[in-house]
């Protein structure tokens, strides 16, 4: 069993954690362990519960009345919920959820309805981006271990290659090129197989490279091939100073390609670039690149 610490349920549920408090004393809706040192922690079970009430809060529910349902009743009324066009923000806590439960199965609900309603493009970035944000919180505060965390970026890896799938592949031999990959030591897929997705879905001739590409093999692809394009996505790789002299060997070396990076390791920070690299700094800019790199 995880546990979460108050600041987690703030970040998770969108109710400040002050409100959360004054929720405990008067209505005794969470009761979180206390440490030694009287700090709060918190069950899977009460960040499910604070979920749940964060949902039917969002409805228009009051807290006076949520507090005089018991558990039970309190998931029953977010079901009855699902028979209604949820917003994105109560899916991304029913994902939440879904992750805590190991629950393939009201994963595999959410998310093809979504792509069946919306299509992947507006799933991605309305539901699924969003949940990994949160995702990345939880494992941050080392309140999520690998086992969920796997779990649930593996479904989705799952969703995003079906719908790659289902795209017609460009054989024309005139057709722009865009090598996709992550460098070696990054295994973050997410991002790389989206972006596959979209330049595919605009008739590009995409070639898919993977995770954690040795340096070499890439420039043995990039000779080859001469690539209009290169996307490539720094989650964590190393440190900034292995980021900056990556980039730096990236655009010196592939001075004939547009190069588009994206990840945490470059938007986050103030990286010198060479005249043919753009950093894509949003999910929203991804999905326009598609459309005009």
């Amino acid at each position: 069993m995880s546990q979460y610490s108050i600041r987690d349920l703030e970040q998770l549920s969108g109710i400040k954690a002050h409100t959360l408090r004054i929720w405990e004393q008067r209505y005794k809706m969470l009761v979180p362990q206390r440490s030694d040192t009287n700090i709060r922690t918190y069950s899977d079970q009460e960040l499910k519960l604070l979920l749940n009430i964060s949902t039917l809060k969002d409805h228009g529910y009051k807290i006076s009345e949520i507090a005089k349902l018991k558990e039970s009743e309190i998931k029953e009324e977010v079901f009855s919920l699902s028979d209604k066009v949820m917003q994105y923000s109560d899916q991304i806590q029913a994902l939440t959820i879904a992750m805590i439960d190991i629950d393939e199965q009201s994963f595999e609900t959410i998310i093809n309805k979504n792509i069946e309603t919306h299509g992947i493009e507006k799933t991605m970035v309305n539901v699924i981006y969003p949940f990994l944000t949160k995702i990345g919180i939880l494992w941050l505060s080392g309140s999520i271990g690998p086992s969920q965390e796997h779990f649930i970026t593996n479904l989705i890896r799952q969703k995003i290659v079906v719908e790659i799938d289902k795209l017609p592949t460009n054989y024309d031999p005139q057709a722009e090129k865009v090598v996709v990959y992550t460098p070696e030591g990054e295994y973050h897929e997410i991002g790389i197989l989206f972006a596959y997705y979209i330049f595919k879905n605009m008739g590009k001739k995409v070639i898919y490279l993977g995770q954690s590409l040795p340096f070499e093999e890439l420039k043995f692809i990039i000779e080859k091939e001469k690539p209009n394009f290169v996307f490539s996505a720094f989650t964590s790789f190393s440190t900034s100073q292995d980021v900056q002299n990556y980039i730096t060997k990236m655009g010196t070396t592939f001075h004939d390609q547009t190069i588009y990076l994206t990840g945490m390791q470059v938007v986050s920070q103030k990286l010198e670039l060479t005249e043919n690299i753009t950093v894509i700094q949003t999910v929203n800019q991804l999905v326009a690149l598609g459309a005009n790199p």
